[in-house]
């Protein structure tokens, strides 16, 4: 017969195991509605491959910079997801403004545009500490 120890550790490593697989599934699914087609027939992967690939030429290297910059506090694990999703949204806001190349203010309001309401108090803090002026863009955070 086991020890009781023994007993306690299987059922901790089986709990674990139980939470690391929940979490990872809930990451999975959301991935998987990423690339579900939406109305138009496109997902939302899709859309994001159209806006980069339009503006690909539009990006003078300060631009890319500034974005580098805009992605640094993401984890480095999730950093090339976040800065592919943000450069698409930036990318749509300077293709539809009309645009012949993105600018820093294109960068900001696609960085606003981009980051989830749930973000907005880290987003504000991280571009106050990096004394970004957002001040036109105050309106997109408060809807």
């Amino acid at each position: 017969m086991a020890p009781n120890w023994f007993m306690y550790f299987i059922v901790f490593w089986a709990v674990v195991m139980i939470v690391f697989m929940s979490i990872g599934g809930f990451f999975m699914f959301r991935k998987f509605l990423k690339v579900l087609p939406m109305r138009d027939g496109k997902s939302k992967l899709d859309w994001q491959n159209y806006w980069v690939e339009r503006s690909r030429g539009m990006w003078p290297e300060d631009s890319k910079s500034f974005l580098d910059q805009l992605v640094s506090p993401v984890p480095s694990a999730f950093r090339d997801i976040a800065k592919h999703s943000i450069a698409a949204k930036i990318a749509q806001v300077a293709v539809e403004g009309g645009a012949s190349e993105v600018s820093r203010n294109h960068c900001i309001e696609g960085y606003i545009r981009a980051t989830p309401k749930r973000d907005y108090r880290s987003l504000v803090s991280f571009l106050e500490k990096e004394q970004i002026d957002y001040s036109a863009y105050t309106h997109l955070l408060n809807k």
